[in-house]
């Protein structure tokens, strides 16, 4: 089944709550990535990366999956192309992106989609949603992280059962090994990820983009050198702050704590 051409095959959609959505949007195919819809969904996160009307970002996929991969009848051009290039390679946009992304997983998530999902801050799946790495049955060699972003989140063992097997990773299993935050209900998808990004909006924008950096950053590192790390930006950050910033974060404290009801005996 064909796709018209002049179809959108990356949505994105600004609200003016501050939350933007970007939707892989190929859904006759599973949304199966070609090289154009790559460079696409790249621009998209460096452009709402740099938009300061920009507060967090939802990723969806349409229609029965959120990403089956890269579309193989194109492989040679995706892998062989302009790969080393940062400017289009959508993974490097997404770990380069300030704001906070929310992947809301449907479907199948496989190896390039998979990766994808890698790449976002937090995880929303389905119900029967499953994650799927078939590098080692198509002999593609990884290039996107998922060698070694998978094992430190869910473990080495499993990750080699995963990847080396090809062993379907089931959403609900995801959840339990801590790679998927929350598993829902396919109608109940996209409103728990707004739920979660109204959460975000709430807080205090610049920490959020701070906080994110700092988690991020310091995960690369062992715990010695990212505690080094929280403690030197941390230093930066109240070193920076102004007798307004302090009196302003006194008065917030304060509004809360009138708010706090009064605990029953």
């Amino acid at each position: 089944m064909s796709q018209s051409s002049s179809e959108k095959l990356i949505l994105v959609t600004r609200e003016p709550d501050g939350i933007a959505t970007v939707t892989i949007n190929r859904p006759a195919s599973l949304n199966s990535l070609t090289r154009p819809m790559m460079i696409e969904l790249a621009q998209a996160f460096k452009s709402l990366g740099r938009d300061d009307s920009v507060r967090v970002i939802i990723l969806s996929g349409s229609g029965r999956a959120f990403c089956s991969g890269v579309d193989l009848t194109a492989a040679e051009q995706v892998f062989k192309g302009d790969v080393k290039d940062p400017e289009v390679d959508p993974i490097f946009q997404m770990e380069q992106c300030p704001k906070p992304i929310i992947g809301a997983i449907n479907g199948f998530a496989i190896t390039a989609g998979f990766e994808i999902a890698l790449a976002c801050d937090i995880l929303i799946a389905t119900k029967g949603a499953t994650f799927l790495d078939t590098h080692a049955s198509f002999g593609i060699f990884p290039s996107w992280g998922l060698s070694q972003k998978l094992p430190r989140i869910i473990g080495p063992n499993k990750a080699r059962e995963v990847s080396l097997a090809a062993m379907p990773l089931p959403a609900e299993e995801a959840e339990k090994l801590g790679f998927v935050n929350y598993v829902v209900e396919n109608s109940e998808l996209l409103k728990k990820a707004r739920q979660l990004a109204g959460a975000i909006l709430k807080n205090n924008q610049d920490l959020v983009l701070r906080y994110k950096s700092v988690i991020n950053d310091g995960y690369k590192l062992d715990l010695r050198h990212g505690l080094a790390l929280e403690k030197e930006r941390a230093h930066k950050y109240y070193d920076g702050m102004t007798k307004e910033q302090f009196k302003k974060m006194q008065k917030f404290i304060a509004a809360r704590s009138a708010k706090k009801p009064s605990p029953k005996l």
